[in-house]
């Protein structure tokens, strides 16, 4: 009798089959089998918390083969994901297609490897309960709050709006960072640069230095021009000698390999993929993919995980292949070992790092789509860098003093610069930064200065500034807040993201998170109504307790009791007192065809619809279209943003059915400059016709909502 073998997905199940060969019989999940109703709350409130699991009507086919699959087996191995959600997944596969007979063995593996999957099966256990309780409770809490917080949201503000346990504080974070924007009041301020050359030097040899203070240390605001001109003036007639130098040499270290929330934040500044993306396709590279001669192989390891922690064999592997590929130079005479402070943690994880080193990014690239070998290049380049020598750089500081004879005091200018000495890891990788994080090194190269050296005045800049509000959120600052405050572990960041755009709550413009009417009005409510729980610490100890849950074995059910008694008291009140709120219409640059008023964006039980701001005195309505500019290739119709069964975007002829036109590009208002066909946005910056084989670079990379206008650069 063959050995049955379940994992998630049939591209993880093809990879792990080559590897298990044929006494093996590889099937596939397709995810959870068992989860709480949708239509109902699913949790026994009065019987400590009992989850009330049903099985979805479309994986009842799946569940009937795993059965018969697991009837015909000797052994039954749960080989899911290495993680909370994999470990409660295989519980309920156990749960679900258990015969009685047949025994149930765990394998867990952090990557699909011939060695790591034959110790994995060497090695078997039995569930972790503890796993199990901490992802049952985590699903719990947030069913709670959704369904008994929404329902609240629905009668008060409108229909099908939604809360939840996370969700809502990373809203609040958006909308607290919004109005920060918002009430900042920018201050001026001046600096003043000097160009400088040492005396009988060339004119060429010529450096600025910026005013820092006066010749003591005092720091000098220089707050207007009326300011700055008086400051100049003195300037303009000061002796200027050269009072200190001082040149250090500074390591630059690599960044650790990436963790989950890194990789989402370096994918997002890097690549502009965003977290839903970035793991849709590392999920891919960790599956397996077909490459060439070697078949379906795993490229990277798991990609869930809040450890920096590398096996010694990837260290070992990676430090030869550095030495081999740039020599001896750029290998630290030690390997590096990373520590990093992660709420939470599971240290028994590893980073995310290619399964083996030596698999170049170029050697597969033929075998990978465009997207999947850019971030697997990211990763490779990212492991690799880690393991490599510091860059080494000569940081040399000039402080010279400005001599006024006709002031009361004199002042101090600094010129600085970095020089690279030596390359190290910035051969191959540079870590981006957030633009609210951006380290100052700037200055030209120096010439060659001693303290005492007599110099020349050539110019004076005087240049105005004000202070700048803190920039908005994108995904990776986002994540990097959320990750800092503990709230939500590695796998919540994508879904919390995508989730918030999806009840517009948020929008994203340009790239950065911009909080909605909609979701101003719906976390103040909450906020005022339920402050010590959508509340930044205790969502952060809210976590604290689930890891403890998951690795003290702390009882779950006590944990839910503590949360929903206080919480049950607060809805109950909430319910009382909250005022409902009337949501101000969203007015369209379009008047109403029967009375000339203006037409709004208006939401009701089966979602947006426009009607007359004339109600109730006209009550036309028509279908809410989200237009592109662009016109249908086939009947000339509008072409309209559309989402189907899933909630994905494709693009429509608005006179659907009669036209059937779609497109999952979305389509640009511009027609093609050589054939005068359909052109849609192709690979972010590109536009491609859907007639000829016309390509063209976009003037401005395509925002994520689906614009009115475009431009098309000619060529």
């Amino acid at each position: 009798m063959k050995k049955l073998v379940i994992v998630e997905s049939p591209a993880k199940a093809r990879t792990l089959a080559k590897i298990l060969g044929k006494d093996y019989n590889l099937k596939a999940s397709v995810g959870h089998v068992r989860d709480l109703p949708k239509s109902r709350l699913g949790v026994d409130v009065e019987n400590a918390f009992a989850p009330k699991y049903v099985t979805p009507r479309g994986k009842l086919k799946i569940v009937k083969e795993l059965k018969q699959a697991a009837k015909a087996a000797s052994e039954v191995y749960l080989a899911t994901d290495p993680d909370r959600e994999g470990e409660a997944i295989s519980w309920h596969l156990q749960e679900v297609i258990k015969t009685g007979k047949t025994p149930f063995k765990r394998v867990v593996f952090h990557e699909i490897t011939d060695d790591a999957i034959k110790q994995a099966f060497k090695h078997p256990h039995s569930i972790d309960m503890k796993l199990v309780n901490s992802q049952q409770a985590r699903r719990i809490l947030d069913r709670l709050v959704g369904y008994k917080l929404s329902p609240l949201l629905w009668r008060k503000v409108r229909r099908g709006l939604s809360a939840g346990r996370v969700q809502s504080v990373a809203v609040k974070i958006i909308v607290d960072r919004e109005r920060e924007i918002q009430q900042f009041v920018a201050q001026e301020y001046w600096t003043i640069e000097a160009e400088l050359v040492k005396q009988a030097a060339s004119r060429a040899e010529s450096f600025r230095a910026m005013l820092v203070g006066l010749a003591d240390g005092t720091k000098l605001d220089i707050p207007n021009q009326e300011k700055a001109d008086e400051i100049k003036d003195e300037l303009e007639e000061a002796r200027y000698r050269v009072a200190k130098v001082g040149t250090k040499k500074v390591n630059r270290q690599p960044a650790p390999p990436f963790i989950t929330s890194t990789l989402q934040q370096e994918a997002w500044r890097k690549l502009r993929f965003t977290a839903g993306k970035t793991m849709s396709i590392a999920q891919q590279l960790y599956e397996g993919l077909a490459i060439g001669n070697e078949g379906h192989i795993g490229l990277i390891t798991y990609m869930r995980t809040d450890s920096t922690r590398v096996a010694q064999s990837a260290i070992t592997e990676t430090r030869e292949f550095i030495s081999t590929r740039y020599g001896a130079e750029y290998l630290p005479p030690h390997a590096r070992s990373f520590t990093r402070v992660v709420k939470g943690a599971q240290e028994a994880h590893e980073a995310i790092r290619p399964t083996k080193t030596w698999r170049e990014p170029s050697l597969i690239k033929p075998h990978l789509t465009a997207d999947q070998f850019r971030l697997y290049q990211l990763i490779w380049q990212r492991m690799v860098a880690s393991q490599m020598a510091a860059a080494i750089f000569d940081n040399t500081t000039v402080e010279i003093a400005a001599k006024c004879p006709y002031a009361s005091t004199d002042y101090l200018l600094r010129a600085s610069s970095w020089v690279n000495r030596f390359a190290g890891f910035t051969v191959l990788y540079i870590e981006e930064k957030d633009e609210d994080d951006q380290e100052e090194k700037k200055g030209s190269l120096l010439p060659q200065l001693a303290k005492g050296d007599k110099l020349e005045l050539l110019g004076l800049f005087p240049e105005q500034h004000f202070t700048q509000p803190p920039p908005r959120f994108t995904e990776a600052s986002l994540i990097k807040m959320l990750e800092q405050e503990g709230i939500g572990r590695p796998s919540t960041y994508a879904p919390i993201i995508y989730t918030i755009q999806a009840r517009e709550y948020v929008k994203k413009i340009k790239g950065s998170f911009h909080p909605t009417d909609l979701g101003m009005v719906v976390n103040d409510l909450l906020i005022q109504h339920f402050p010590t729980i959508i509340n930044i610490h205790f969502t952060a100890r809210m976590e604290e307790e689930l890891d403890e849950i998951a690795q003290e074995d702390r009882d779950w059910v006590h944990t839910i009791q503590d949360f929903y008694q206080p919480f049950e008291k607060s809805l109950a009140a909430a319910a009382e007192s909250m005022v409902k709120v009337k949501l101000p219409d969203e007015l369209i640059e379009e008047n109403c065809p029967q009375c000339g008023k203006p037409m709004a964006i208006k939401t009701g039980r089966f979602g947006k619809f426009v009607a007359c701001t004339g109600y109730p005195e006209c009550k036309f309505t028509k279908s809410y279209q989200i237009k592109t500019g662009a016109k249908c290739p086939e009947c000339g119709s509008d072409l309209i943003e559309r989402k189907n069964r899933k909630k994905r975007t494709f693009y429509g002829c608005s006179n659907y059915p009669n036209c059937q036109f779609a497109t999952n590009s979305k389509p640009l208002p511009e027609p093609c400059p050589q054939c005068g066909g359909l052109l849609a946005a192709y690979r972010t910056k590109w536009a491609k016709c859907t007639k000829c084989n016309y390509k063209g670079k976009l003037e401005e990379p395509q925002p994520e909502t689906a614009p009115a206008e475009s431009a098309v650069a000619k060529s």
